[in-house]
C-alpha cells in the first residue's frame, strides 16, 4: 500500500509540475499533459533505481531524453492525431516527426531531464525513505 501511495503522490507531483511549466511556456495546458507529465517524472525517476546509482547522469538524461520524447510521441499520436484534440502541433518546427515531436523540443527534454531525475530521487529519499541520492557526471 506504501509502494502504491509512493507512486500515486510522484505520479501527481510530476503531472502538476508539467502542466504548470506548460502553462508558463505556451500559457496553457490540457488536461492529458497532467498524465504525461505524471508518467514521464514516475519513469524518469525508475531510471537509477533500475540501473543502479553507478549509471552516469549523462547517460540517465539521454534515456530521459529517449522516455520523453517516445511517450510524447505516443500521447500525440492518441490525442492529436486519433482523437483530434489538437492539443500541440510541431508540424512548424523543423526535424519533426508527424508533427508530434521534433529535435529542438529533445534538446529541451535533455535539460528538463536531470531535474526530473535528481527531484525524483530527493523526493524518495526526504519522504520514503530510500537511499541518500549520488551521482556521477561521465
Amino acid at each position: 500500500m506504501a509502494s502504491v501511495l509512493k507512486y500515486f503522490f510522484l505520479f501527481s507531483f510530476g503531472g502538476i509540475v508539467y502542466v504548470l511549466i506548460e502553462m508558463l511556456w505556451r500559457g496553457y495546458s490540457h488536461w492529458s499533459m497532467f498524465i504525461l507529465g505524471g508518467i514521464c517524472f514516475v519513469l524518469l525517476g525508475l531510471i537509477n533505481k533500475k540501473y543502479t546509482w553507478d549509471i552516469p547522469l549523462l547517460i540517465q538524461m539521454l534515456i530521459g531524453t529517449f522516455i520523453i520524447t517516445l511517450m510524447e510521441f505516443i500521447f500525440g499520436c492518441i490525442f492529436n492525431l486519433l482523437l483530434n484534440l489538437n492539443v500541440w502541433d510541431y508540424y512548424d518546427l523543423p526535424f519533426n516527426i508527424m508533427g508530434q515531436i521534433c529535435l529542438p523540443y529533445m534538446f529541451l527534454w535533455f535539460l528538463l531531464s536531470p531535474v526530473c531525475i535528481i527531484v525524483d530521487d530527493y523526493i524518495r529519499y526526504l519522504f520514503f525513505n530510500e537511499e541518500k541520492p549520488h551521482y556521477k557526471l561521465f
